[in-house]
């Protein structure tokens, strides 16, 4: 029989729940304190631990460190249960290990709902359940575990599954406890702001503001009046004073994205901000200080470039303190089935409906699947195949037909035996091949784009998840003709 541990200071909350628990049929042990939680916990190792946060003596957050420095305790799901509610706490809570948080007051069926699913991870940790076909019965998943490998929820919200990944969130989270700036890069749609607020997240400014800010989306003019604020008069409409986000973001952090795509003259006055941690308003002579961290990305080769004389070394060096690179989503198979099944879940939470399962089809067709729009273009693949499905099983007739094209593609196969650039060496002809497919899918995403939006640059843009600016410049490099909006 399945044993749950709730530790709660509250007598009338800690005896509803032990009763609400056990008449599920669930051993339920209970406690006061951290301390006799912990105690219980190491004397008969439960299969769950519901916790409060605000406890007398040892809290709940030192209840979770400490559980998780005991062998006998160290796998056991854990999740808090508190009237703590701020952003801020959810996500210490979840970076320090926990499974789930529910907020109080909470219903019976939430926490009961939470219980099971909970239990039930725990259970294929234990011995990953095997689906065995028997037409005519379509082939399912149910689990979003991945080969035995159950998803961890990073601090940002993220789920984090592939070794890379997760030793790259782990540095990050190293990372976080200083200062220095940090310089993210990865492709569109990667991930790179999720990354970005776990060093936030993960820092000693996580009571402090984060600010997220796109570089490419503003004309020059705008961008410098949003990074630095302006005073009144100081241009035509600016009507009153107004601090710009970097003020705003005093004691906190900064997130630059797209920063490749700052004008060189905004560069001069942000490498100045940088060096001195003063920022100059727009119209003004006073400097003011500010206490920010700076977290950057971008999706171009600053080094090609600096060559090129359009990103300035000295500030490409000032930002890039240290550099974390996220590897593209076709990179990171395993993630694939969890992202799909959260963003369907979602999907159809919101749609007001039942989340379907997920042939083993389309999961393959999923899996196969290049992604060249990586997590962003996994979103809204399963959001419109939620759309389409009416019934209880997503087939691959709900997912787009470019991941079905995509499927049929041949590629060489890999003869690992040539040395790489050696002449007809064939893993080089499969990478060729691979990025020529990954080109051609681009075009047509942009071309249907671009049709859709009936030649509007910018909704095209939004459309696919891109600043205008980054869609004019993939129009030169794929040799598409600029688009001219219809009347």
């Amino acid at each position: 029989m399945q044993r749950i541990l709730f530790i709660e200071d509250d007598d009338d909350i800690r005896d509803n729940v032990v009763e609400l628990l056990e008449a599920e049929g669930l051993t339920t042990l209970s406690a006061s304190t951290g301390e006799e939680g912990l105690r219980l916990a190491l004397e008969s190792p439960p299969d769950l631990i519901l916790c409060d946060i605000t406890l007398p003596g040892m809290d709940g957050y030192a209840v979770i460190r400490a559980v998780s420095e005991y062998p006998q305790t160290e796998g056991v799901p854990f999740v808090f249960v508190s009237a703590r509610a701020e952003r801020a706490d959810i996500r210490h809570g979840m970076n320090l290990g926990a499974d789930d948080y529910i907020t109080k007051p909470f219903a019976r069926a939430e926490l009961l709902e939470t219980v099971r699913s909970r239990l039930a991870i725990r259970a294929r940790r234990a011995g990953p359940e095997r689906i065995t076909p028997q037409p005519p019965e379509p082939r399912v998943v149910q689990s979003v575990s991945v080969s035995g490998v159950v998803p961890v929820e990073a601090a940002s919200g993220a789920l984090v599954v592939d070794r890379a990944m997760r030793e790259l969130y782990a540095q990050a989270r190293r990372v976080a406890q200083g200062d220095i700036a940090v310089l993210i890069l990865g492709e569109t749609g990667a991930g790179k702001e999720l990354l970005a607020e776990e060093l936030h997240y993960a820092s000693p400014r996580a009571q402090k503001p984060f600010i997220a800010f796109n570089c490419a989306a503003l004309s020059e003019t705008l961008l410098e009046s949003e990074l630095f604020g302006h005073e009144k008069g100081s241009f035509t409409g600016a009507g009153q004073a107004q601090q710009g986000l970097l003020e705003a973001a005093h004691g906190g952090t900064v997130f630059l994205d797209e920063v490749g795509d700052v004008p060189m003259s905004t560069q001069v006055k942000l490498l100045r901000v940088l060096e001195e941690k003063k920022v100059m308003r727009v119209g003004s002579r006073t400097p003011r200080a500010i206490d920010i961290r700076i977290v950057s990305a971008t999706n171009r080769d600053l080094e090609s470039e600096i060559g090129k004389g359009t990103f300035r070394a000295d500030l490409y060096y000032r930002l890039g303190g240290v550099t974390l690179s996220i590897p593209p989503l076709r990179e990171r198979t395993a993630e694939i089935l969890p992202l799909a099944t959260r963003f369907l879940a979602a999907a159809a939470k919101s749609g007001g409906q039942k989340a379907p399962k997920i042939h083993a089809d389309t999961i393959e067709l999923l899996e196969r699947y290049p992604w060249p729009g990586n997590v962003r273009e996994l979103r809204n693949v399963m959001e419109r195949a939620c759309l389409l499905c009416a019934d209880e099983i997503l087939e691959p007739s709900h997912l787009p037909a470019r991941l079905t094209e995509s499927a049929r593609a041949s590629v060489p196969p890999a003869i690992p035996d040539a040395a790489p650039g050696a002449p007809g060496n064939p893993l080089d002809a499969t990478k060729a091949a691979l990025e020529a497919e990954m080109k051609r899918l681009e075009r047509q995403r942009i071309i249907e784009a671009i049709a859709k939006c009936a030649g509007n640059q910018t909704q095209a843009a939004a459309l696919l998840g891109i600043s205008r600016r980054t869609l004019v410049t993939r129009l030169s490099e794929l040799d598409l003709p600029r688009p001219r909006k219809k009347l």
